[in-house]
């Protein structure tokens, strides 16, 4: 059965991660008087406003809410710290270093993001990421991490650097065998054209530090691989354009599809809206997740649309770093019977973190909600339990992924579909 995807090209794609409106500001009249003083009054006057998203968190919250007393206090240790401290600090940094340390004593997921923070994070929920095009794996014989792919025309093949090398260090972290392969792909990638200093070696020879750019795009990150008509979709992240990567690579399998496995090991969330829409592939109006506020709750997201791949069996391999948008998509598709959990428990990150701009190029990260699955059931600080577990393998030495292998068996023994067929037809 041929199932065209015609309509998919035109589809919008949801917005990235949850972003809170700008607050709206009255322009500050000048104020006379000493600069390092302030003016404490004019807090009764001029309200600020943060508007919610999708209805979600609808309010004013006034700048004078805070006690004058407490702004007093918090700029009189600012003021000592500036004047008494052996080292000179400026405000910017005093200032950073206290919003910071409030909010990660409230929320350990919150951050104060500058305007270069910012800009990054925008363009990393967009798909603006790039790595400099190496992979790499911990070998126990060797010691080392060993480079077991390097992309063509990528900034790594350009420094000289070749399968078998040796990785010592990425930027300032000396890497041992305790970091994870994630970890070490973390460290290789960031904003795209970006750079960072990578220290290797010919196996046996002296090492060498090259700034590498990180020109290989990941904007199609998703690797798609089919074993005897399996599709495997390696999902690292997930971005705004995932949905369209998974059709993208499902309709480039050039054969019948008896079954798929996605594979979310260490991937460690995204936009949450993603996760949804890659559900929405494979189910037809269920409940993914409900989205629990201070008031109860506040949303519940559906799968919508056509579900192009209502038909095809579906695993989903998941280990002890897949977070986030990745325990939706799990959580989602287990309640509703719609797909086997092979692997660990997961990590139990069941949060929502919104971006809440503040000014010019500035914004707060902050938990704003916790999301549950569709039966009411937690995920943070629990994870999605697996419903067939496999045995931890600290390290993969060498080439073979057990766990996939595993997952393969499984798939085969199944054999649930004769086989559909995706015809592309445009924009693909």
């Amino acid at each position: 059965m041929a199932v065209p995807l015609s309509s998919v090209a035109q589809d919008e794609f949801s917005d990235s991660a949850p972003v809170l409106s700008e607050p709206n500001s009255q322009a500050d009249e000048d104020q006379e008087g000493d600069a390092s003083e302030i003016d404490l009054g004019v807090l009764d006057s001029q309200p600020n406003v943060l508007h919610g998203i999708d209805g979600l968190h609808q309010g004013r919250v006034p700048l004078n809410a805070i006690s004058p007393n407490t702004l007093k206090t918090f700029v009189s240790v600012v003021d000592l710290v500036r004047r008494e401290y052996p080292d000179h600090k400026n405000d910017d940094e005093l200032f950073y270093h206290a919003i910071n340390g409030m909010l990660t004593k409230v929320d350990s997921h919150a951050e104060f993001l500058d305007a270069k923070a910012f800009n990054n994070l925008q363009s990393f929920t967009t798909g603006n990421v790039g790595d400099v095009g190496i992979t790499a794996v911990w070998q126990e014989r060797a010691g080392h991490w060993v480079v077991t792919k390097v992309e063509a025309e990528s900034s790594a093949t350009k420094a000289g650097i070749a399968i078998g090398d040796y990785l010592y260090q990425i930027g300032d972290v000396r890497l041992t065998g305790s970091q994870t392969q994630n970890d070490v792909a973390q460290l290789l990638s960031g904003i795209l054209n970006t750079k960072v200093d990578v220290t290797f070696s010919k196996a046996g020879r002296s090492k060498l530090t090259k700034t590498l750019e990180r020109t290989h795009s990941t904007q199609s990150n998703i690797e798609i691989l089919v074993r005897d008509g399996i599709v495997i979709v390696k999902l690292p992240v997930f971005q705004t354009n995932t949905r369209e990567q998974i059709l993208n690579g499902v309709s480039s399998a050039g054969m019948p599809v008896q079954g798929m496995i996605i594979d979310v090991r260490n991937n460690p969330g995204g936009v949450l809206d993603s996760a949804v829409d890659v559900a929405s592939l494979f189910m037809r109006n269920e409940i993914v997740t409900q989205v629990e506020g201070r008031h109860g709750i506040e949303r519940v997201m559906h799968t919508s649309g056509s579900p192009l791949l209502d038909e095809i069996p579906l695993l989903i391999l998941q280990n002890r770093y897949s977070a986030s948008a990745a325990e939706v998509l799990a959580s989602g598709l287990q309640t509703q019977g719609r797909a086997l959990i092979l692997g660990e428990a997961s990590y139990g990150k069941g949060s929502v973190q919104s971006i809440i701009p503040i000014g010019d190029n500035q914004a707060v990260k902050l938990t704003t909600a916790h999301y549950i699955t569709a039966t009411g059931e937690k995920i943070d600080k629990i994870g999605v339990k697996p419903d067939v577990t496999f045995p931890q393998v600290d390290h993969q030495d060498g080439l073979i992924d057990e766990w996939l292998e595993r997952a393969l068996a499984i798939m085969q023994e199944g054999k649930l579909a004769t086989g559909v067929e995706f015809a592309p037809v445009g924009g693909f």
